[in-house]
This record gives C-alpha cells, sequence and structure tokens, in this order.
C-alpha cells in the first residue's frame, strides 16, 4: 500500500511504499478522519500524528466520508453530493465508492500530518 502524506503548513507532501502488515494494520478499521500516532512508521516519525483524509482502492474507486463500511457500494449521486459534478439540470447518477473504513483492499491512502514530531523532516523534500 501507498501512503500519500501531506504537511499542509509547507505545502509538501511525500509517498511511502509500505508492504509490511505490521505496520499498516495501525490504520486497518479506522475511519476517515480519524487521527492516527505514526511511530510505527519509523524512527524519523516519531512524535508525528497523522489524520486519514481519504484513499483509492484496487480499482481506483475514492473512498467517501459517511459511507460505513470497508466494500464497495453505489449510490445514486445528484446535485451538491461530493465526488459528482452535474452536467445538467436535475441529473442524477450512480456511482461506485469505496467506504469510509481503511482495510487491506486499498491501494492509496492518503494521510495529514496534524501534529509535527521531533525530526522535521519535511522541509528537505
Amino acid at each position: 500500500m501507498k501512503l500519500n502524506i501531506a504537511y499542509p503548513a509547507t505545502g509538501c507532501q511525500k509517498l511511502l511504499k509500505i508492504d509490511d502488515e505490521k505496520i499498516l494494520s495501525m490504520f486497518y478499521d479506522k475511519r476517515i478522519s480519524q487521527e492516527v500516532p505514526a511511530d510505527r512508521l519509523g524512527d524519523e516519525w516519531k512524535g508525528y500524528v497523522l489524520r486519514i483524509s481519504g484513499g483509492n482502492d484496487l480499482q481506483g474507486f475514492c473512498m467517501m466520508q459517511g459511507v460505513l463500511t470497508n466494500t464497495r457500494v453505489r449510490l445514486l449521486f445528484k446535485k451538491g453530493m461530493p465526488n459528482f459534478t452535474e452536467k445538467r439540470n436535475g441529473l442524477r447518477k450512480r456511482k461506485s465508492v469505496r467506504g469510509c473504513i481503511v482495510d487491506s483492499q486499498l491501494s492509496v491512502l492518503d494521510l495529514v500530518v496534524v501534529r509535527k514530531g521531533v525530526f522535521f523532516f519535511f522541509f528537505f523534500f
């Protein structure tokens, strides 16, 4: 799984590819907007706190806040809903989205740094 970690204070992003299930297990069964300590990612991540902001599954379907499942579902979208742009007036469309619970079927997990840790290495990337 890839972890896309953003640091909004500087606008930097870091992409980590992690295959170790022990490290990834700290994200499993967490929902979007939950905060997770990043100590298991390595010594340079000591003290960092990350917030889950979204992700994509292996086929590219995005996670959606409020869908309380870890599988893919088909929802009827209308004007004003996220992940949908209305092309004609009154248009509704059924789309597949991923639930907001993290599991092993994700390919990319988007994270945001909430609290900075001991080492500040985002400045160099």
